[in-house]
């Protein structure tokens, strides 16, 4: 099969190609030196001479701040560029599989959020994937979209200075030896090998649709950091933060659990628990961290 993967040499776009190319796929990837998303043009020409299949996005502008600051530029990458993939996607008759984000929802719901509940995005990077959310649904009915929560990978994830949380919290122990984290904001922590390997699984699929699609239960990031430290076996003083200690430029939603209803409601839930994911990436080794 025919696979293109925009968005290639990030964090999860690197973990989709390598699971694409282990299931003996065709894969071609793309960056942002091959194809320009927000351009309709560059978009039908990167497309058309690969004859795909199925295409993958996994390109986005997803720092938070940055894209409150630029909105502009933030919706002409998240929702207009999402717009003309899925517009060549459907004239090619190639599946769309596109990778949204669990900041669609404002947090006050407190339990897990399920396919069916009304997305209220807090921020301008939320109402963004938001609307590229619709495009996507409304052009082309080979598509899945799928939201995510908390994603860290071996590979740079460019827009956070190339560490994810755990690489973050392991420099922090090791070269301080206390760290303070927030308490009060919950999320799904999921690794993109998992995603990626979910998202192969959905492109043999004709089950085409909304799916949440995250690591199983969830934790605050202070619980998500004491994991980290107990199977990394590292003896460091983790305190809670205080409420609105690292103050945050744009709003995000303290409760962004996301229940996979849908995925198991067609037996293709895929994932672990969130201490299971992250147990085997911590065995797997962990590369050094990229410079800032």
């Amino acid at each position: 099969m025919n696979v293109v993967v925009i968005g290639a040499n990030g964090q999860l776009g690197s973990d989709v190609v390598n699971a694409f190319a282990e299931s003996q796929d065709n894969v071609e990837s793309m960056t942002h030196a091959e194809i320009e998303i927000g351009k309709l043009e560059s978009v039908r020409a990167g497309l058309e001479k690969c004859s795909p299949a199925v295409v993958v996005n996994t390109a986005a502008m997803h720092h938070v701040e940055f894209c409150e600051q630029n909105p502009e530029q933030a919706y002409a990458v998240n929702a207009i560029g999402v717009r003309n993939l899925a517009l060549v996607a459907r004239d090619l008759e190639a599946t769309l599989i596109h990778v949204s984000t669990d900041y669609v929802f404002d947090g006050k719901k407190n339990t897990p959020y399920t396919e069916d509940d009304a997305p209220l995005p807090l921020n301008v990077y939320g109402n963004s994937k938001l609307a590229g959310e619709y495009h996507v649904r409304t052009i082309n009915p080979r598509h899945f979209v799928l939201r995510t929560s908390a994603l860290y990978g071996k590979h740079p994830c460019r827009a956070k200075g190339g560490r994810n949380f755990v690489d973050l919290m392991l420099e922090l122990a090791r070269t301080r030896g206390r760290v303070r984290v927030v308490n009060d904001e919950f999320v799904s922590p999921t690794p993109s090998v998992d995603l990626a390997r979910e998202i192969v699984g959905l492109s043999r699929s004709n089950a085409y649709g909304l799916y949440h699609a995250t690591s199983e239960n969830s934790c605050s990031w202070y619980e998500f950091a004491e994991e980290i430290f107990s199977l990394a076996g590292l003896d460091v003083k983790l305190e809670a933060a205080a409420p609105g200690e690292f103050p945050a430029k744009a709003p995000r939603p303290q409760y962004s659990v996301l229940e996979n209803r849908g995925l198991k409601s067609i037996g293709l839930n895929l994932f672990v628990s969130w201490k299971a994911g992250l147990q085997r990436y911590l065995e797997s080794g962990i590369p050094a961290p990229a410079a800032l």
